[in-house]
């Protein structure tokens, strides 16, 4: 990977984001997560993310070929990311219970040094994605509302 990968799991903490990765204001990507995505697509085809509210690493997203985690009625489709130098975007869903305690919240999808657990795609590599947030302004929330 050409940008340095962080080893901060601080999720405050604020990471540059990929202009117009996200198709909606609610979920974007960091360069390093960009380009680790699309190594993972080379080896393991289209991608896709869930995060729910579990335990473990509920709290982070999972990635996975896409189609091989069931998405149902309890399910949100928080937007998709556009990687460039992938032809498929990479949808983003969230549980309905997790969803609603993050709501009012933008999520950047990043990527840092260490492993998790789980059955994400990036494991393997010995770095694994982590979500940065911060609250929405009252007028993003808005907006978003109102769409």
């Amino acid at each position: 990977m050409t940008e340095q990968i962080s080893t901060s799991t601080d999720v405050t903490e604020q990471v540059p984001e990929v202009p117009g990765s996200g198709t909606t204001a609610r979920v974007a990507l960091s360069p390093q997560a960009s380009e680790l995505l699309v190594q993972l697509t080379d080896v393991h085809g289209p991608l896709m993310f869930h995060q729910s509210g579990g335990c473990c690493d509920g709290s982070a997203p999972m990635c996975y070929p896409d189609g091989e985690f069931k998405i149902g009625g309890q399910d949100v489709h928080l937007g998709d990311l556009d990687v460039e130098g992938l032809e498929k975007s990479i949808g983003f869903y969230m549980s309905a219970s997790q969803f609603e305690y993050w709501k009012h919240t933008h999520l950047t999808v990043d990527v840092v040094k260490g492993r998790g657990s789980g059955f994400s795609v990036e494991a393997p590599e010995g770095v694994r994605f982590i979500i940065r947030s911060r609250l929405f302004t009252d007028e993003e929330y808005r907006a978003l509302e109102s769409a």
